[in-house]
């Protein structure tokens, strides 16, 4: 299998919203839909935790209804400008089923230490393409965790689920989202932020897109959040934070 590596984004990019799915109908995503639904949920979970985490002034977002739930986006123009670009990437990767992790890192605008790692791992459910080694050890080490947190379907299986279950599901996540400031170390907002993504070996990288390290946080702590799936995909998400005294 091509070796995976993670890419890092270099250049200002932005989010661009789209319309959630509403009712209880069973609703069998195509794998274009699934993907589509992946990276919608990344552009708003970069939103949430922008906000959530004082990255930006309040007054620099704006509510949207999404989810079932008032979420808030960012309006600051360069910001914009930065998430819509890597989404644009984002979302073709999703397409080809390129990405098996998604990562927001937050950053000391002076120091350049990392803070904070926002960790979302993206599984290929049922019969689609390939897994990779790294992918399919996280597909099994999610299992047990899985059923115990999120009570979703096992990693290697698709089933039906309706369009309100599929919410539910991100409802949860971006709850959890909002309540991290209770447990999260507080920031100081002299904060920027960047994003790797982790692509298959022969993803093809856009020349404003650079090979990029993931370092991790040293001597981290590690809170694994809740985990959503369709029927092509399932995302698990994970907050590791730098310890202050």
């Amino acid at each position: 299998m091509p070796a995976e590596k993670p890419v890092k984004k270099t250049k200002k990019a932005a989010a661009a919203a789209a319309g959630g799915e509403e009712g209880d109908k069973v609703h069998k995503l195509t794998l274009k839909g699934s993907a589509k639904m992946v990276s919608e949920f990344f552009e708003y979970s970069i939103h949430s935790i922008l906000f959530q985490r004082g990255v930006y002034p309040p007054d620099d977002f704006s509510p949207v209804k999404k989810y079932g739930l008032n979420m808030l986006v960012n309006t600051d123009d360069q910001v914009k400008a930065y998430i819509k670009k890597i989404m644009s990437q984002l979302s073709r990767w999703m397409l080809h089923g390129k990405i098996s992790k998604f990562i927001l890192v937050i950053s000391d605008k002076d120091s350049g230490d990392k803070l904070e790692r926002w960790q979302f791992d993206v599984q290929i459910l049922g019969g689609g393409k390939k897994k990779s080694a790294a992918a399919a050890a996280a597909s099994s080490a999610g299992d047990a965790m899985d059923k115990e947190n999120a009570g979703a379907t096992g990693a290697g299986e698709s089933a039906d689920k309706t369009e309100k279950e599929i919410q539910e599901e991100i409802q949860s996540i971006f709850r959890q989202i909002t309540a991290s400031v209770t447990f999260l170390p507080m920031l100081n907002g002299n904060c920027t932020f960047n994003v790797l993504v982790y692509a298959d070996g022969d993803a093809e990288v856009p020349m404003e897109w650079g090979d990029g390290e993931d370092e991790g946080i040293q001597d981290a702590e590690q809170v694994q959040l809740r985990s959503w799936s369709s029927s092509s995909h399932r995302v698990e998400t994970m907050v590791s934070y730098r310890i202050t005294e």
